[in-house]
Parts: C-alpha cells; structure tokens; sequence
C-alpha cells in the first residue's frame, strides 16, 4: 500500500497567520536595510513537482541572479556569516496538491541547505548509500532497504503562490525566526524578471526613505 505523508509548506504557515501574509510589512528592519550578503535556499518543507520537478531549483538561482544585478545585496553560497537568508518555493497554482519529497534539493554542490545546527554548504555527505558487494550484490545500510530508497509521494497544504521570505541571517537558527519581509503571490518567483525581488527592491528603497526622515528628526 503506497503511503501518503501531509506536509504544510512554509507558504502555508504563513497563509495561516493573517499578520505574516500578503507581502510586504509597513516597516522594514534595520537588519535587512543595513545588509550587504544574501544567501538563497529552497523551502525545506518544499516537494518536487512531477509537472515540473526543477522549479523550484530554477526559482533559487532566477533569485539569486536578480539580486545580483539588483547590486545591492552580494548573493553568497554558504550563509555562514551570511547577513540574510531568503527562502523561496515555488507554487502549483492549488491549494493541495500531491508532491514527492526530496532532501537533496537544497544539499547539491554550491547549494546551501539547512542543517540540525543552522545551515550548509551542499555537496556535502549526506545519508550513507548503498554498498556493493563482492558477489555483486547490493548490501543496505541497517535500516534501509531497496524501499525505503524510493521517495514515497506527499500531500501538500498551502503553497498554491510562490513565495519569496527573509529571514536575519545573523541569528543561530534563522528560519525558526520570524520572517523580516515575505512576498506570496502567482508567478511571483516568474522566470528572468522575478516580480519578487522587484517588490523586495521597492520594499528596501522605501525603508531606506523612511530611515532616512527617521534620522532628520532626531535632535
């Protein structure tokens, strides 16, 4: 019998608490006005789409890209140090829908992935593989076996926009924080232009504004 396994994606927390979603909050946090290094991640709870199983691998580097020619922000591969972290996801355009699971999304080379302790670098070791044997057999590591290699497919809960969330990167475990600035919406992670980022760009020039009249006013 095949296994059915819920997830709620990041998306769908944030759906679930009014005071996080749309987009884009009234103030903007220092830390994020006065940052200089980024790093990309996908959404950990985030599974592949069958339709489309790079997308979000495509969504991590388009973002990475624009803000890179945004200039502003210096996108990095380890977040170690790193001044923010930005998680993206993108979405399948429903509600609920049915996806496979896939740890190795944010763990390939030049990659950086959550870990127990905060986040890393990919293309680091990850579960131990499968181990040949003289006889040409294949030998499991204790508790695996040739099922257990197969991704069993997942119910997601939320997640029907993309989304685009910043998180402080200077904290020990910044995606259990809470999110400084986050943008949902269709097509928000969109190929080459990337309406997120653009949004997150107005986003920072305003908070640089107000910043600014902030300062003029002190005595």
């Amino acid at each position: 019998m095949r296994r059915r396994v819920f997830a709620v994606t990041m998306a769908g927390l944030l759906m679930a608490f009014p005071a996080l979603a749309k987009h884009k909050d009234k103030v903007m946090p220092t830390y994020i006005l006065s940052a200089r290094t980024v790093a990309v991640i996908v959404d950990p709870s985030a599974g592949i789409d069958p339709d489309d199983p790079r997308a979000n691998e495509v969504a991590q580097k388009d973002v990475a890209t624009a803000l890179m020619n945004w200039g502003r922000f210096q996108p990095v591969m380890s977040p170690e140090g790193a001044d923010l972290v930005i998680v993206v996801r993108r979405g399948h355009g429903r509600l609920v829908d049915e996806t496979i699971p896939d740890s190795r999304q944010n763990n390939r080379a030049g990659v950086v992935n959550p870990t127990e302790d905060g986040i890393g670098l990919g293309g680091q070791r990850s579960s131990q593989a499968p181990l040949g044997t003289p006889d040409g057999t294949t030998r499991y590591p204790p508790g695996q076996s040739p099922q257990s290699q197969i991704p069993q497919p997942q119910t997601e809960i939320g997640g029907a926009e993309d989304s685009f969330v910043v998180f402080d990167g200077k904290t020990a475990r910044p995606l259990d924080g809470t999110p400084g600035w986050q943008y949902m919406a269709q097509d928000g992670l969109h190929p080459h232009n990337v309406p997120a980022v653009e949004e997150f760009r107005k986003a920072v020039a305003a908070g640089d504004k107000a910043a600014a009249a902030a300062a003029t006013k002190k005595p």
